[in-house]
């Protein structure tokens, strides 16, 4: 049965961290949507992306508390230091070079050498990410239903699947974060690769050059 705690309750946040350790697939609140976390380990990461009925293809993100904890794990190149400084914390997620002496599970990446990093603007992943490190994530819906904007949402969709839900409320922002390509040679031209909660012309604008969105 699926544990639904408030983010008010004063053990929320142990409860959280005690799941993750012990490999569980949680859901916690970010200011865009309910995501669904687990520790970057490769038997939780496969859970999540079960739970999520995910193609193994896809990635999966990762949640920090820092840029320096992105710098730990990944390339971060001028560019993508400039939207990190610009949007972080918020809804931007970049798709980063991973570091060639980081060992992470090869599901979390899809596969290829590049890891998706986020810097939410929400104190509980954060929160949890300067506890146990980065948080793999991804968000809490089944693929190809609409993201969860509530706990309710969540329980409806996923409650056999995951262990814990953090409730916080109806969530501030409802729209996935904006994704941006800053890996490869897209390292000093980025890639608008999804529009969300950040608007294309406001990437290009804090980048303060012209690039052509795909």
């Amino acid at each position: 049965m699926t544990e639904i705690v408030t983010s008010s309750d004063p053990a929320a946040l142990t409860l959280a961290a005690d799941a993750l350790r012990r490999g569980e697939v949680i859901a916690i609140p970010t200011e865009t949507v309910y995501g669904l976390v687990v520790l970057p380990l490769a038997a939780a990461v496969e859970r999540l992306v079960a739970a999520k009925q995910r193609s193994p293809d896809k990635g999966v993100q990762l949640l920090v508390d820092s840029i320096e904890q992105a710098a730990a794990l990944t390339v971060l190149p001028a560019a993508a230091e400039q939207l990190a400084r610009a949007f972080w914390p918020g809804g931007l997620t970049l798709v980063l070079d991973r570091r060639p002496d980081v060992d992470l599970p090869p599901l979390l990446s899809g596969g290829r050498a590049t890891l998706g990093v986020r810097l939410p603007d929400h104190a509980l992943p954060r929160s949890l990410a300067r506890l146990l490190g980065p948080l793999a994530a991804s968000s809490a819906n089944v693929t190809g239903r609409p993201p969860a904007t509530t706990a309710q949402m969540v329980i409806e969709s996923l409650a056999d699947l995951i262990s814990l839900v953090i409730d916080d409320g109806p969530v501030r922002g409802g729209v996935a974060s904006t994704v941006v390509d800053c890996s490869g040679p897209a390292a000093g031209a980025p890639i608008v690769l999804r529009e969300g909660a950040i608007a294309t012309n406001s990437i290009y604008a804090a980048l303060g050059q012209e690039y052509t969105a795909t």
